[in-house]
């Protein structure tokens, strides 16, 4: 196999290697490496997350950066606080043994003259996140006409987020830039073009399919209606003791109500979503990884670019509009060649999007039944006669408390101790599940009706009115012209794909995707179908906001001066 020395890096950025148990590269790694080494290539790497694709820049740069320029030399640009400072942790760990070579971490929520003093004390590499560093240049922090290397790492991300004009301008500002790195897990169009307008004949690797699932990671998925989602969720959790994970919701208002009812029922839970401070989310993020939190529920935004060693189960709670979301959502567990899990809660009017994600990922999904609750049980019990079994007793006194122990057990059997320990440990589980109804969709609808859901009974209503959890409050609103149509003056052009639009209309609203109907977004503005009831709501909170500086302007479509006149205020 091929060793990082056998790649021509330098010998103390091998040593370094050897140190941290790096022996052999990973794919992205080993093709990588040799191109960027030269410092004069333009490069696109498509990689799955936890690839090993910051060493794969991070190596090169360190040795075409030099340690006598006491400036910026190199710009890594990320899209979260998050992933930029696992990043310099990462190259601070490859730099062991290259003195003089000083790496920056640059971003928002942290002292900007703080940031500034420690560029003007000398440093080469500079690790930024979109926003914090258009904040530096507009100071004259960090000279961009000595920039020699751009790496966008999560590039797709980034544009996700809508950091597309950030990122031009970086690049349109870079006059000595001897070559782009550009790391993708996908590649977008707007990926596509981006790369076309500012890199010179780029060599491309992809490891793996574009979109394809990651091999580490086992993909499944249960079949369920809207109104049993939670308690799907519940069962899936409590089938597997020992759970290390993240949940995914749509809207950070469905990411703490879930977390407000699990903490409630005795879970070891926390949210991470918009509305947090730094300092909270700090907070949170840290006892997720010390594993004071069991688990963690996150928005989409709220979970960019975390990277957490060891989790067990990425749960999508609901599936997200995008293959590109679904893909890094999932790609949050299965890093660094270890296992992992990836669990779908789908509703039947769902299973064409989700058979969409299958085929693109290129992986099979495997469909499991709910599990009852002696299913939970049974497997609850187990989980914990292990631990017991496998208990250290070596290190303690215990020895002195056996006699006094045989003594009080005296006059009962081995076998009571075992069943009162068993009721200890379980009797909120045996309670909680004595009576539980089974929830696969299948037969409980064969119970109901006498055949399969598809040919009556309330699966084919719910299919036909929309399929949410109440199907005639459903069929009433859509019968009677139940949804008012709202205009606003956000489009394409603004850096929105359809997912990160849904998830920026709905967190601004504070209100449920269960109110949305059709979405038609065009370039320079976009047309809502909302319940009724809550179009005011979405109103009040949208319009005369600013985007990226610009008001936001969203009122009813069917009233008022006609959309293509509106669309004239763009600029």
């Amino acid at each position: 196999m091929t060793t990082f020395e056998a790649l021509g890096l330098d010998a103390r950025l091998v040593r370094a290697t050897d140190e941290l148990g790096y022996v052999n590269p990973t794919t992205i790694q080993e093709q990588a490496i040799p191109v960027l080494m030269s410092g004069t290539k333009d490069f696109i790497g498509l990689a799955q997350t936890g690839t090993g694709k910051t060493a794969a820049f991070g190596l090169p740069l360190l040795q075409v950066v030099s340690a006598t320029a006491n400036y910026p030399q190199a710009l890594v640009v990320c899209p979260t606080r998050e992933l930029c400072l696992q990043i310099v942790k990462e190259i601070e760990s490859f730099k062991k043994y290259l003195p003089g070579i000083a790496v920056v971490a640059v971003y928002g929520g942290a002292s900007i003259g703080l940031q500034i003093r420690d560029i003007k004390r000398g440093v080469q590499i500079v690790v930024a996140t979109p926003g914090r560093l258009i904040d530096l240049i507009e100071r004259k922090a960090i000279p961009l006409d000595k920039i020699q290397y751009v790496v966008l790492d999560e590039a797709d991300e980034m544009l996700n987020m809508g950091f597309q004009e950030d990122i031009e301008f970086i690049l349109k500002n870079t006059p000595a830039r001897e070559s782009t790195w550009l790391f993708s897990a996908t590649m977008p169009p707007e990926i596509r073009k981006v790369s076309k307008k500012y890199m010179k004949e780029p060599m491309e690797v992809t490891v793996g399919k574009v979109n394809t699932a990651n091999a580490s990671i086992d993909h499944q998925y249960y079949v369920s209606t809207a109104q049993h989602r939670y308690e799907t969720l519940k069962r899936i959790i409590d089938f597997n003791p020992g759970i290390y994970g993240i949940i995914f919701t749509r809207t950070k208002a469905d990411a703490q109500e879930i977390c407000d009812r699990l903490t409630r029922e005795g879970y070891d839970i926390d949210a991470l979503h918009g509305d947090l401070s730094q300092q909270q989310r700090d907070k949170v993020m840290g006892q997720f990884r010390d594993k004071s939190l069991q688990l963690l529920i996150a928005t989409d935004v709220a979970a960019r670019g975390i990277d957490v060693v060891g989790i067990t189960h990425v749960i999508n709670y609901e599936l997200p509009d995008d293959v590109e979301i679904y893909t890094h959502r999932s790609g949050r567990t299965g890093r660094a060649g270890n296992q992992g899990i990836c669990v779908s809660i789908v509703h039947a009017k769902e299973m064409y999007k989700f058979k969409q994600i299958e085929r693109i990922n290129n992986s099979r999904f495997h469909k499991l039944d709910i599990p009852s609750g002696k299913d939970v049980c049974r497997k609850q019990f187990f989980h914990f006669m292990d631990k017991l079994l496998s208990a250290d007793i070596s290190h303690g006194d215990y020895e002195t408390y056996v006699p006094m122990l045989s003594e009080k057990f005296a006059e009962v059997t081995k076998e009571e101790v075992l069943q009162r320990v068993a009721a200890l440990e379980f009797d909120r589980f045996l309670k909680y599940y004595e009576n539980a109804e089974d929830l696969n969709l299948r037969e409980r609808e064969r119970s109901k009706t006498g055949s399969l859901p598809a040919l009556g009974g309330k699966m084919r209503s719910e299919r036909a009115e929309g399929g949410r959890g109440d199907s005639r409050k459903e069929f009433s609103r859509s019968s009677s012209g139940g949804y008012k149509r709202l205009f606003v003056n956000l489009g394409t052009r603004d850096g929105f794909f359809k997912a990160s639009f849904l998830q920026f209309i709905l967190d601004m609203s504070d209100l449920k995707k269960e109110v949305l109907g059709k979405i038609d977004m065009k370039d320079m503005n976009s047309w809502i179908e909302i319940d009724k009831s809550s179009a005011q709501q979405m109103i009040r909170s949208l319009d005369g906001k600013k985007y990226k500086g610009r008001s936001i302007r969203m009122n009813d479509a069917d009233s008022g001066a006609p959309p293509k006149a509106r669309t004239k205020s763009y600029q």
